[in-house]
């Protein structure tokens, strides 16, 4: 499927989106200046070529018991595709990897995870540590989070 342009009004719809999902689309249209139905169509529009991939809720970990984050560095044996894609589904599965990213210069993946203590996070790290091919592994603790925005920045052009 060809996507279509993005016009200023689809561009105000994922801005406001990505802003606040819940927003009903009344006031979604509102603020994109069109009526309801045809702001309902460009919203499943804009869904079904895959700009938008979801909805989800913001929740504080902390409220979950989940008071460490921190990132891990991780460097395999080899960057055979075969070796790469066993890694991706290997710790895709664990809930506790809340992004995974193949990355290059100064390691193969880039991973964030949540821990609720630093004996999770250090059992993380070992289990980590023994995955099949993983050669390396350096975690960073985060201290603070000064900014965690979702999504991408949206030019209103």
């Amino acid at each position: 499927m060809q996507q279509h342009k993005l016009d200023r009004i689809d561009r105000v719809i994922l801005k406001n989106l990505q802003d606040d999902g819940r927003m009903t689309n009344v006031e979604l249209a509102k603020r994109a200046d069109i009526s309801a139905p045809p702001c309902l169509r460009r919203v499943r529009t804009l869904e079904q070529e895959g700009y938008i991939h979801g909805y989800h809720a913001a929740i504080d970990a902390t409220k979950l018991g989940f008071t460490e984050m921190f990132f891990a560095l991780v460097g395999l044996s080899s960057q055979a595709q075969n070796v790469l894609q066993t890694f991706e589904q290997s710790v895709s599965i664990w809930p506790e990897v809340r992004e995974c990213h193949m990355i290059r210069g100064g390691g193969d993946f880039l991973i964030k995870l949540v821990a609720r203590d630093k004996s999770h996070r250090d059992d993380l790290t070992m289990r980590l540590t023994a995955s099949d091919n993983v050669v390396t592994v350096s975690t960073l603790e985060t201290i603070r989070t000064e900014k965690d925005a979702p999504g991408v920045p949206v030019d209103l052009g």
